[in-house]
Parts: structure tokens; C-alpha cells; sequence
């Protein structure tokens, strides 16, 4: 697949080259034997009706679904449940393999469709339980109204799906039906639920960050370990908030009554180190230092999350084997919104209209996940012809194909946007198991126990019993390495008889069953902000930055609100593994609720700064303390660093500058800034570097006068970038145990061994066991910090690495390490690209592609083929602005995006602009399958209309649903 640089803005474009490929790829097909089941006939069955009209059972009255030249659809109706019940008939029309796929994966039920090798996903999935979550949720927790929606949506899908099977579907349906005869059950509210679950599951904060620092733990000390996981940089990179705090049971945001201090509240506290402080803030400790750390939360503890230091030593070193079979089991679990790691995350802001063009906010948005074909995303409006008491939705925007709603967007009130908070909701604890149950309290408590059958397609079914504790399900249940654990973990006298080993228990907010499904559509219907933080109260999980916008006055208000389900923590800080058997290390108020959590009415939120704008991009909330203008709450100490966040503040405060205005293609514009934060830090050190060898010269010329900005064309960014790969794996790669390298990473360690280091010792072949998403260094805005940290020290001893050969001089310089990394990254890209530095080009190296996230990556290679689209050759990169990822310790791929991109404009909701990763269809070969895509690329917006006029002026096709 060659790579596309720019393709067709609309879908009538193309048709012809598309069906010539089409022919191409069922000639081919045939001659594989499978011409008897495929034709174009099969291929188009699937294709949605998008005129004239069709009969939906269960509808009041009629309902117009008006498509664009994109196929994105606007629905007009005169009932919500009549809105509701022709959503789920237009998602099924044109996602219905992607909702599929997504209800079994959510409920553990891969294997029915795909075999015996999910049989471990789904054991894994079971255990994790979110169907029985989603069900208690919809039994006890969801409104009636909430109810009444869902069963419409799902009475929609299940009218589209009558009479239908196979190629009716889509071609992936056609394909597995040649196999097992596989045949889709009726679609339940349920089913949209779960995918909640999913969501909060990718979304779920820093559980591999705490899986990590215990592995860490078998190579490098506490002292190292902390100087790679440094604290947030609140002295130069701005949270999201500043100088609020809680008073009298509520927060109060800066410039309010009771605020406290208006100061910044930056500081260069040690919080997240071993020294003595508070957490975080002012303090006088020191990565190295030893003691006990004040948390906000109150209580004292050693900031290694365990009971002491010995358990913590202990307990982490017979992790080790444990920790790693976990990491390689969640490598396994679908991504479906994207990889969990540093640097990854969202953008959104928004402009008081003080500092616009129109006089109105601006709101821009741009979530990062997994790139994937379809997109997660899927446009739509939903339309009330009157709204009404009896009809309350007049709201467009990007839903979820499989659940009702929008989740992203506006209605004609107001506009909000989402980027995730990053909180930590999840801990894993220590459990001492025996036959009859497990210790806690210095008591023996029975198991919670269910009995689980996984069916297979194709052959025998499985039965797995799930285990829970009072912290969670027993994930270490679902590894062979992990089914006995700390058998030889050295611990102190305190903690209870190791018996047979330690398991792993799971404490995770997304478990209790809780009511973000009534949120979305309170989000929908919300009016002014008052609404939108009465609908953002019920956002429990997964925890997001919410922003906001309306048009209300004279330049309309802007404002900010961080909802979510936030534990507190009686003992510890999260970042490593605790031990379950003690109640100091109970998360507070158990599992009764909202006990247990942070009020929402004390979590952070803002309207109208005096600023004149907000920017969320996964930076610090906002700085947790106990001084004054300090929030008393831990949020996470495993935040994103900043980089992205700040640079988008520098932007907006550059172009504001003198009274200055910003336009809607000024947000257009940042979203696509590629300006690298570390590149601007190292290039001058690097041009400096005396380089002997006059092809290394040569590449080192191309960094002299560059801007640092990582455009698609620039051979110097593909220089740095493989540059700065080099850097990261020389001083840090090498030195990470090997379940933290990625796969294929092989190297010459010295043989475990309590005998002397000395010439006599042996060395093996160690490789690495971690999958490509989430190896590490990854090379997020974390590594930045730790390098920005470093960078002056020129003999730190991270900087020496081994000799590239025995005739070699060992790396013991900063220098001499970059000079090495030049070199290496220098004949890295000879090898990629050529000797010929004039055809180099970053998006050569970095490139997207879309993949169906099940047969395309791992069916037969002619569905792959026939499925899969790309590549495309990128600019930007990791933790800039247009955030197109990919992990350093792995290679250049592209392996998370924005998902989609908008600007929503207040002072004219038509003049609004968005846009999708691919298309709003997931049929291959449909015209909208990624006719977004190459426009997506180039950082292009679609017209966005919102007005019954705007709506009808774009439409093309108009089906018309009947009772």
C-alpha cells in the first residue's frame, strides 16, 4: 500500500478507481477459492440505504435522516425515543461489525467469535467483570428515563438487524460465516453500557506506572527510580487551574471567597521522591534522602505505597516475575482507544470572546487514542423538530457507535469538549490466599466467588471460577506465572505467612456500578453551566477534563469542571503495589459508594478566568498541598508533564499579545502546531557535538538552522528524532530489566548469580518481553523531563553505556553518549531510508496505518489487504501539540492520534468546523470508509452544520424511517 499523501475531499471522487481496485481484489479472491462466495454482490449487500423510506418498528412517528456528501447523518424527530430508537438503526446501517466486536470483547466473549485463541483475553475479561458491572449499573443505578433511552437505541440496532446475517452486515461478518457459521444475538441496553467500561479501562490512569516502578525495583534503586519519574514541573508548565482550594466543604476557584492565597502555588517540593516533605508542594527532601512523607490526605507513610520498607523491598522483588507476566497480559487486552503511557492523552481549550474574532468562544478539541479503521468516533446531530417536553435533543456532535447519546460536541445552548484527567483510580494490592480465603485484618475472609463458562467457536468450551477480594478481583488468577507469587519474597515479621505465594488483587473505580451513562444524555440537554456541572457530577468514570462553552452576554462565558470518582486513600500514595492483608491501606469508606471518594462538590473547577481562556492537555489539574492556595486532595502523582499543555498556553498568550484576536483557523492552526519542546533543548548540544566521521557530519549539518518543528517533509526532524530514539536507548533502554524492553530487544547481561561481579562471572542473552505499545523509555514528555533534568550534569552515571565493540572506549559523558547516538542514528536511517540524505523525510519514517482492529491485523493476509488502508507519511510526533505518537523504544510507527478534530464557534454554531480519522462508514469500500482521512492528514476541517437550513443546503441523501 503505497503512502497517500492527499486523496479525495468528497466520496464521489475516486468511485471509479475504488471499484477498479475492487475487481482487482475479488479476481484475486477467486483465485483463492473464494470466488463462489464473494462477488461486488457481496461486498455491496452491506452497503446502508440512505433514501426513500424504510419501516422501523416501535417509532411514534416518522423520522428524516439527512446525510451529507461525507455520509455523516443528521437526525430530525418529534419523541427522544423515536431520536434514540433511529440512532441505533443508523449505527448498526453503518457500524454494525464494530459494535459487534466491541459488546463481545466487553463482555468476554471473543472466543465466540474468533476461536480458541481469545480464550485468555476473555478469561482475563471475566474476571475484570465490567459486564456484570454494566448490568448492576443498569439494575440499580441508571434513571428511568436513562432506561427508557437505551431500550430505544437497542430496539433501533435490533430493527436494522432482522432477517440479516453475513454479507447482509458487512464483509467481515461474510468472512467468519465461511468459518463457524456465526450468527449475531440481539443487541441489549446492556451492551451499550459495557462500553463505558471500555472507556474507563483505556482511560484508567497510571496502573502502568505502578506495574513499571515495581519492576524497575529489580535493576535500579529507589534513588533512580525516582529521578525517572520525576515531580511535575509546576514552575514552568501551567496545571489547569491555579490558586483554588477547598473551603467550608467546597471548592472555591481562584479570585473567589474563600480561595486563600492567589498566588500561583508553584513549587519545587519532592513529593514524589523518598525525601521528607509534604506531598507534593514545599519540602526539603531528596531523591536519595529517607523518611516519612505528610500526604493531603493525612497520615504519615513511606512514599512507596507499601507498609514499610522492608515490605516494599520484599514484596517488589518477588513481584518481579508476577509483575511482568501482568504487563504482558494487559499488552494482550484490545486497545480500542489506544495504548496506556507517557505522553499520551488529548488537547482541548477554549477562548473567552474577549480574545476572538467573533466575539463569542471558541472551543477546540482533539482526543488522542488508538488509531483504528473505523474510527472510535462516529459524527452525528440529533435533531428535535420542536424541543419540547416530550422531545428535549437538539445537540450534534461525536458518538460512540453501539450507545446512544453524543458524547462530544454542542447543542444550541452550549459546547463542551473532553481530554482525559489522568486520575489515579486504580491499586493493585498484595493478597496472602489460602485454600479457605484470604488474610485481612489478621482474619481469614472467604473468597467471593462465581463460576464463569467461556464458549469457543469451533470447539470445547472453558470454565474459569472468578475469585474476588474486599480490594478487588484476583487478576494474578488469569496467568500461569502469577498463580503463585512472593514465594520467595524476603518480608518482615508483620506481615502474615506467605504460605503458598501472594496474588494480585485489582481496586478499581470502574468495578463499583455507577451512573456515567446518565450523564451523557444530561450533557446533552444542558443549558448554561449550572447544567453542564450537574451532568458533569454524574461523569464518575472515567475521569475526564471537562471543558466549556456558551453564548450567553457579551462575550459568553467559558468554564472548566473535573468530574470522576476519586478515591482516598487511608495509607499510601498508589504508586506501588500495597498490601491487602493490612486496613491502613484500604482505600476510605470501603466499598459502600461515595464514601470513599473525593466530594464532588471539592473537585476543581472554573468559570470565567481571568486569563480569558482554559487549556486541558492532560497537564496537572493543579497543585496538591497543604499550604494555602494548595488543594487538599491527591489527584494522581502521575501526571502528563506538560509539554503540549504549555505550548498551546505560549500560543495562545503570543497570539492575544497587544490585544490581539484569534479566528477560527487560528484554532485550526494549533492543533496542527509540530513544534517539539525536547528538540528545541538538545539540537544546539547537539550541533556542538565534534563529530570526525563525514557521513555522521553530514546528518549533523541538517539540524543547523532547523526550527524544530516536525513537518512530514523535514529530513532534520527524521535526523533528531532518530537521534533522540538513540539517546533514550543508550542511557535508559539498556539499563531497564528486561520485562520493560520492548520485544526483540536482545542484549549480553551478567547471570543472576549471590556470587562476586567479578571476570569469572557468567553472561546469557536477556530479550525483552514487553509488547511495542508500551515499552519503554517510550519517549512521552515524561522522558523529556527526566532528560531536561539531567542534561546538565555531563557525568551523571546515566550517561555511561557500554562500547559499541570490544575495540571501543566505554560511554562515560554526556557528550560522548550524544556523539554515539548520532552515529547510530545516522546509519539507523541509512538503513530505513537511504544513504541519500536529500530524500530523507520524517513522514517516510512516521507513518499511519488504518487497520480493522480485528481481521485486519490479524486475519488472513487478502482481508487484511482487502480491510486496511495506508500508509500516510505524518508530521508531528510525541507530546506536541498535533500529537501523532509513537514509542521510541519500539520504532517510528504512528501508534496513537487525534481521533478527530473540531472547533465549535459559539457566536455562529454554522460556521463550526470538525473532522474524523476516516469516514462515517465502516464498510470497506463503501465511498465514506476514509474519504476523511487524507484531509484529516493535512490538518484540513469539514463544514460543520447545525441549523435546520445549514443541514438541509449540505444534504445529498435523505432516508426516510416509518413506523
Amino acid at each position: 500500500m503505497p503512502a497517500n499523501e492527499s486523496g479525495p475531499s468528497v466520496k464521489k471522487k475516486g468511485r471509479r478507481a475504488r471499484m477498479l481496485v475492487l475487481v482487482m481484489v475479488l479476481a484475486l479472491l477467486a483465485g483463492l477459492g473464494y470466488g463462489a462466495y464473494w462477488s461486488v454482490d457481496t461486498v455491496r449487500a452491506s452497503f446502508p440505504q440512505t433514501t426513500g423510506s424504510l419501516k422501523v418498528p416501535g417509532l411514534t412517528g416518522t423520522v428524516e435522516v439527512k446525510r451529507d456528501e461525507h455520509g455523516i447523518p443528521q437526525l430530525y424527530a418529534d419523541h427522544d425515543e423515536d431520536l434514540f430508537r433511529a440512532q441505533g438503526f443508523v449505527h448498526a446501517q453503518d457500524r454494525f461489525w464494530e459494535m459487534d466486536v466491541r459488546r463481545h470483547m466487553t463482555s468476554g466473549r471473543l472466543s465466540e467469535m474468533f476461536g480458541s485463541g481469545q480464550v485468555e483475553t476473555d478469561a482475563f475479561l471475566r474476571t475484570l467483570g465490567w459486564r456484570h458491572v454494566a448490568q448492576e449499573e443498569y439494575d440499580k443505578k441508571l434513571s428511568a428515563e436513562t432506561k427508557k433511552y437505551l431500550q430505544a437505541y437497542a430496539d433501533g440496532v435490533n430493527a436494522y438487524l432482522k432477517g440479516k446475517s453475513g454479507k447482509d452486515l458487512s464483509v467481515e461478518h461474510a468472512a467468519l460465516k465461511l468459518t463457524d457459521g456465526y450468527k449475531p444475538a440481539q443487541w441489549t441496553p446492556v451492551d451499550s453500557v459495557a462500553w463505558l467500561k471500555a472507556m474507563a479501562w483505556d482511560l484508567r490512569g497510571n496502573m502502568q506506572d505502578e506495574i513499571d516502578r515495581s519492576l524497575m525495583t529489580n535493576k535500579l534503586s529507589q534513588a533512580q527510580i525516582d529521578e525517572l519519574y520525576p515531580p511535575y514541573p509546576f514552575d514552568r508548565n501551567k496545571p489547569v487551574v491555579e490558586g483554588g482550594t477547598v473551603a467550608g466543604g467546597k471548592y472555591a476557584p481562584q479570585g473567589t471567597p474563600g480561595a486563600g492565597s492567589t498566588g500561583t502555588g508553584r513549587g519545587s517540593g519532592t513529593g514524589t521522591g523518598t525525601g521528607t516533605g509534604t506531598t507534593p508542594g514545599t519540602g526539603t527532601g531528596t531523591a536519595s534522602g529517607s523518611g516519612s512523607q505528610t500526604t493531603p490526605n493525612g497520615g504519615t507513610g513511606t512514599p512507596t505505597g507499601l507498609a514499610d520498607n522492608a515490605t516494599a523491598q520484599g514484596a517488589t522483588v518477588g513481584l518481579r516475575t508476577q509483575l511482568g507476566a501482568l504487563a504482558k497480559t494487559l499488552d494482550e487486552i484490545p486497545a480500542i482507544l489506544g495504548p496506556n503511557g507517557s505522553g499520551i492523552g488529548s488537547n482541548s481549550w477554549v477562548i473567552s470572546g474577549q480574545h476572538t474574532t467573533t466575539g463569542k468562544p471558541l472551543l477546540a478539541n482533539d482526543p488522542h487514542l488508538s488509531p483504528q479503521l473505523p474510527s472510535v468516533w462516529y459524527q452525528m446531530g440529533l435533531h428535535c423538530r420542536a424541543v419540547s417536553p416530550q422531545c428535549q435533543y437538539d445537540v450534534a456532535g461525536y458518538t460512540f457507535s453501539g450507545m446512544p447519546g453524543v458524547v462530544i460536541g454542542h447543542n444550541a445552548d452550549i459546547a463542551w469538549g473532553m481530554t482525559n484527567l489522568g486520575a489515579d483510580v486504580t491499586d493493585l494490592y498484595l493478597e496472602q490466599v489460602r485454600p479457605e480465603g484470604y488474610v485481612y485484618d489478621n482474619k481469614i475472609v472467604p473468597f467471593t466467588t462465581r463460576e464463569e463458562e467461556i464458549k469457543v467457536a469451533g470447539g470445547k468450551s472453558k470454565k474459569i471460577t472468578v475469585r474476588t477480594t474486599n480490594n478487588g478481583p484476583l487478576i494474578s488468577d488469569r496467568s500461569d506465572e502469577l498463580e503463585t507469587v512472593g514465594s520467595r519474597a524476603p518480608v518482615p515479621s508483620s506481615a502474615p505467612d506467605r504460605g503458598n505465594g501472594y496474588a494480585v488483587a485489582l481496586r478499581w473505580t470502574a468495578l463499583d456500578p455507577g451512573k456515567s451513562m446518565d450523564a451523557v444524555f444530561k450533557l446533552d440537554r444542558a443549558k448554561d453551566f449550572n447544567s453542564f456541572r450537574a451532568a458533569a457530577a454524574d461523569f464518575e468514570v472515567p475521569s475526564q477534563n471537562l471543558i466549556y462553552a456558551d453564548n450567553k452576554g457579551a462575550n459568553g462565558n467559558i468554564g472548566y469542571q473535573a468530574p470522576g470518582r476519586i478515591p482516598i486513600r487511608n495509607q499510601g500514595d498508589g504508586r506501588l503495589p500495597a498490601p491487602g492483608w493490612d486496613p491502613k491501606y484500604a482505600w476510605k469508606g470501603g466499598r459502600d459508594g461515595n464514601a470513599g471518594y473525593i466530594p464532588q462538590n471539592e473537585m476543581p473547577w472554573e468559570l470565567n478566568p481571568a486569563r480569558g481562556y482554559i487549556v486541558t492537555a492532560n497537564q496537572a489539574v493543579t497543585e496538591s498541598g497543604t499550604g494555602a492556595g494548595k488543594y487538599p486532595y491527591v489527584l494522581t502523582t502521575d501526571w502528563g508533564y506538560g509539554a503540549r499543555s504549555q505550548r498551546i498556553n505560549d500560543l495562545i498568550e503570543a497570539k492575544t499579545k497587544d490585544n490581539g484576536k484569534i479566528s477560527t483557523d487560528d484554532m485550526r492552526t494549533m492543533q496542527m502546531d509540530n513544534s517539539s519542546e525536547i528538540a528545541a533543548l538538545l539540537t544546539p548540544m547537539l550541533a556542538k557535538i565534534p563529530v570526525s566521521d563525514p557521513d555522521v557530519r553530514s546528518a549533523q549539518k541538517l539540524l543547523e538552522g532547523w526550527n524544530y518543528t516536525q513537518e512530514p517533509d523535514s529530513a532534520a526532524a527524521a535526523y533528531f528524532n532518530a537521534v533522540w530514539r538513540n539517546i533514550l536507548k543508550l542511557a535508559f533502554g539498556d539499563k531497564m530489566p528486561k520485562e520493560l524492553r520492548v520485544e526483540g530487544s536482545c542484549m549480553n547481561v551478567s547471570e543472576e548469580s549471590t556470587g562476586p561481579n567479578d571476570d569469572l562471572t557468567k553472561t546469557v542473552r536477556e530479550c525483552g518481553t514487553r509488547g511495542p505499545d508500551s515499552a519503554q523509555p517510550d519517549g512521552g514528555d515524561r522522558w523529556f523531563e527526566v532528560v531536561r533534568r539531567l542534561v546538565k550534569d555531563e557525568k551523571s552515571p546515566w550517561w555511561q553505556a557500554t562500547p559499541k565493540t570490544v575495540h571501543d572506549k566505554p560511554i562515560k559523558t554526556r557528550d560522548e553518549l550524544f556523539a554515539r547516538a548520532m552515529e547510530d542514528a545516522r546509519w539507523e536511517l541509512t538503513a530505513k531510508l537511504g544513504k541519500d540524505q536529500s530524500t530523507w523525510s520524517w513522514g517516510r519514517l512516521h507513518q499511519l496505518t488504518l487497520k480493522n482492529q480485528t481481521i485486519g491485523k490479524e486475519g488472513p493476509g487478502f482481508m487484511q489487504w482487502v480491510l486496511n488502508r495506508g500508509p500516510w507519511n505524518l508530521g508531528g510526533g510525541e507530546a506536541t501539540v498535533n500529537a501523532t505518537g509513537w514509542n521510541a523504544s519500539s520504532g517510528y510507527e504512528v501508534t496513537w492520534v487525534p481521533s478527530m478534530r473540531m472547533v465549535v464557534n459559539l457566536g455562529d454554531l454554522d460556521k463550526s468546523r470538525w473532522i474524523n480519522l476516516t469516514g462515517a462508514s465502516g464498510h470497506a469500500y463503501n465511498g465514506t470508509y476514509t474519504d476523511q482521512t487524507a484531509l484529516w492528514a493535512k490538518g484540513e476541517l469539514l463544514e460543520w452544520p447545525f441549523g435546520k437550513d445549514a443541514v438541509d443546503k449540505s444534504t445529498v441523501d435523505t432516508l426516510t424511517l416509518k413506523p
